[in-house]
């Protein structure tokens, strides 16, 4: 009698750049004669792919952990794989602190999931150095017209609040012709809009001896057959130079957005988090990206150690002057052998809960208002399929995938198309668009 292959059910969490491991991981294991995608009651194995880049990320982790041994315990299900960052970081107390974990592989050793998940090896965790992963080749979770094309691992800032370069390692760049190799594969696999990612995008091809490397990145990508948009994630200020804003602007298939991630923009609390950057040179960046078009998406962290009332005042007044075309913020959360852990004048957690809401209700007002005026405009949508209530939802070219609103369509259209439709409604965030009946003008 032949033996039954496993059934495995991946749960993949934390950002775009996990997403894409956790793919690779997938097209791994069915590689090996996995039976993947099986629901989480039923899979013999079940992954789970953490995210442990602050508090509130290793928490959902360790919840998505508990389902999974609540399942072996209950069910089916004889072995709770733990992959990701919470295993680089904390892979010597989770075995003492979770009961039910059979075994742990780390960031840089997902193409060896396959010994933990068929029961050869409990740990199995490398450090991250020199190495980059070849992403080719992947079973996409994202839909088929849409995916992450990362281009960067790891990070060389060292922010006084971020753990990443411990989990993730030093800055390395993947090889141009890698990358567009995987790009070529991804838009023959049905992808008309990338979106790059990376720890830190900006700083792309520096390792290798190369200042210009994402502008003369973004212009290969552009020629691509087939490609329609590429959308640039995880940028940093301190590295977004003249060259790669002209490149943006100049690439027909990049589109008008950026995501730049500012923190903060008190010079002193940005001396504290070891940002590198100060005021006047993210208002002479935000001032060139406006005069070129570019939508702007960030976040900040409210209630860093330091953070006085007056310091978070000048905060809010800026997020209220620049108008963000979307926002995001995080509150400090003091993670453990950084040094803003340890710094004195920390935040109580009530003020970082109150300073977090006065931001987000700012840009509420502004998001809301910006969405107003787009009434009777028209935008070009991709759409991206039915949403479980049935509604045909899509995204212009202001709306990076998960993180942004998104445009709901009167008319249903094909997943990946692209249409032009008018602006009749908003809700929210979100925007209400009506296409024309006729679809001959869809592409």
């Amino acid at each position: 009698m032949s033996k039954q292959p496993l059934t495995v059910s991946l749960v993949s969490l934390g950002c775009p750049k996990n997403l894409v491991d956790s793919e690779k991981m997938l097209a791994h294991l069915a590689e090996n004669g996995c039976v993947v995608g099986t629901p989480m009651e039923e899979a013999d194995v079940i992954v789970v792919n953490t995210c442990g880049f602050l508090k509130a990320a290793r928490d959902e982790s360790l919840e998505a952990v508990a389902e999974a041994v609540a399942c072996k315990y209950d069910g089916r299900t004889r072995r709770v794989v733990l992959a990701g960052c919470l295993v680089q970081r904390d892979a010597e107390e989770l075995f003492e602190t979770v009961p039910g974990i059979d075994a742990i592989v780390g960031v840089n050793d997902r193409d060896r999931l396959i010994e933990a998940v068929a029961g050869r090896r409990k740990a199995i965790v490398s450090p991250c150095e020199g190495e980059i992963h070849d992403d080719t080749g992947r079973f996409r979770l994202t839909p088929r017209h849409t995916a992450y094309l990362r281009i960067s691992e790891g990070c060389d800032h060292r922010c006084t609040y971020c753990t990443i370069p411990d989990i993730r390692g030093p800055f390395r760049s993947k090889a141009p012709e890698a990358v567009l190799a995987e790009a070529r594969e991804l838009v023959a696999d049905g992808a008309v809009e990338l979106n790059v990612i990376g720890q830190d995008t900006t700083n792309y091809g520096a390792d290798m001896g190369e200042d210009r490397g994402l502008p003369m990145l973004l212009r290969e990508l552009n020629t691509l057959e087939g490609l329609r948009w590429i959308r640039l994630l995880y940028t940093h200020p301190r590295g977004f130079s003249d060259e790669l804003i002209a490149a943006m602007t100049e690439c027909e298939h990049v589109v008008p957005y950026v995501d730049l991630p500012l923190q903060h923009v008190s010079d002193e609390v940005l001396r504290r988090m070891g940002r590198g950057t100060k005021r006047r040179d993210i208002e002479a960046l935000l001032g060139r990206l406006r005069d070129v078009g570019m939508a702007v998406r960030t976040t900040f962290i409210v209630g860093f150690p330091g953070e006085t009332e007056a310091r978070f005042d000048e905060l809010l007044r800026f997020v209220e002057g620049f108008r963000f075309d979307a926002l995001g913020v995080f509150k400090y959360s003091p993670e453990t052998d950084t040094p803003a852990a340890e710094m004195s004048d920390q935040v109580p957690d009530e003020v970082k809960s109150r300073r977090a809401e006065e931001v987000m209700l700012a840009q509420q007002k502004i998001a809301f208002e910006a969405n107003r005026k787009l009434v009777g405009s028209s935008v070009t949508v991709l759409v991206d399929g039915r949403e479980a209530t049935d509604r045909c939802v899509g995204r212009h070219c202001g709306q990076a995938p998960d993180i942004d609103g998104v445009c709901y369509l009167t008319r249903a259209r094909e997943a990946g198309r692209f249409v032009t439709a008018a602006v009749v409604d908003w809700d929210e965030y979100d925007l209400v668009v009506e296409p024309p009946e006729d679809t001959s003008d869809d592409s």
